[in-house]
């Protein structure tokens, strides 16, 4: 047995102006910590402003989540930039959601990068430096959630963040740790057993299955959930449910070491 706590963490605040993502309100109360869009990839100032009120009511653990200036492709797609670039990027979106924590008073708990920044920093060593420099000089008291044993949690580390290794329940994994990218088929777990095994290995025995069956070492401190639909919904209350049986704590991450 190895981790008995386990942070549930999901994506939210990514609406804007008249576009509704998601089913916030209902997400809140499945989830311990919640990664709010900082304007650049998704959401706008009223939809944080309102994101940072309804997970202070929940008791939700707030945190940024900076992705790149892509609204057409929600920051899926990759853009080139100078690591420079990358460091400003984050700093500006760190900022831009502090504000709204701050007159609502609520401290910022945690920073995850989002779509393709994320998997980006998890492979590229200069991106992952700046990200994890951006948040160290902005507060080396947040937490950096960055995939299992990636180069972004490894950047955390090396300047003196505590770090959290994220995993996912409905993602599936290649043979180096890494997610498979989700323009291939068995990118996505659809079937919410195989899902609810793969989390309950992950966090109970420190592995995963890749999609060749091989079983890779992996860390779970948190773990990333999708609630923007009904069904989704259903899986995360199921899973949640599920880690409580087991014995598992669920609570927002952070603290573990010191």
């Amino acid at each position: 047995m190895r981790n008995m706590r386990v942070d549930l963490n999901s994506d939210v605040g990514e609406s804007y102006g008249a576009f509704q993502v998601g089913e916030d309100a209902l997400v809140f109360d499945a989830i311990t910590s919640a990664n709010i869009a900082c304007g650049y990839h998704a959401g706008d100032h009223n939809v944080m402003a309102k994101t940072v009120k309804l997970a202070k009511e929940k008791g939700v653990a707030v945190g940024a989540h900076p992705g790149y200036l892509d609204l057409q492709g929600f920051g899926r797609r990759f853009i080139q930039m100078s690591p420079e670039d990358i460091y400003h990027l984050v700093l500006y979106q760190l900022g831009a959601l502090s504000g709204f924590c701050r007159i609502a008073g609520v401290k910022m708990k945690h920073v995850k990068p989002h779509g393709a920044l994320y998997n980006v920093a998890a492979k590229e060593r200069t991106v992952a430096a700046a990200i994890a420099e951006a948040v160290a000089d902005f507060d080396r008291e947040l937490l950096l959630f960055g995939l299992s044993g990636s180069e972004l949690v490894k950047a955390g580390e090396s300047v003196g963040l505590q770090v959290a290794h994220e995993v996912f329940a409905d993602r599936t994994y290649q043979q180096d740790g890494t997610l498979t990218p989700r323009t291939e088929a068995n990118a996505i777990i659809s079937d919410r057993e195989q899902a609810l095994q793969q989390v309950l290995m992950m966090v109970k025995e420190g592995k995963v299955a890749a999609t060749d069956g091989t079983l890779v070492p992996i860390k779970a401190d948190t773990i990333c959930v999708h609630g923007d639909e009904p069904q989704a919904l259903a899986f995360v209350n199921m899973l949640k449910e599920k880690l409580q049986q087991e014995g598992i704590e669920i609570k927002a991450a952070g603290g573990r070491n010191g």
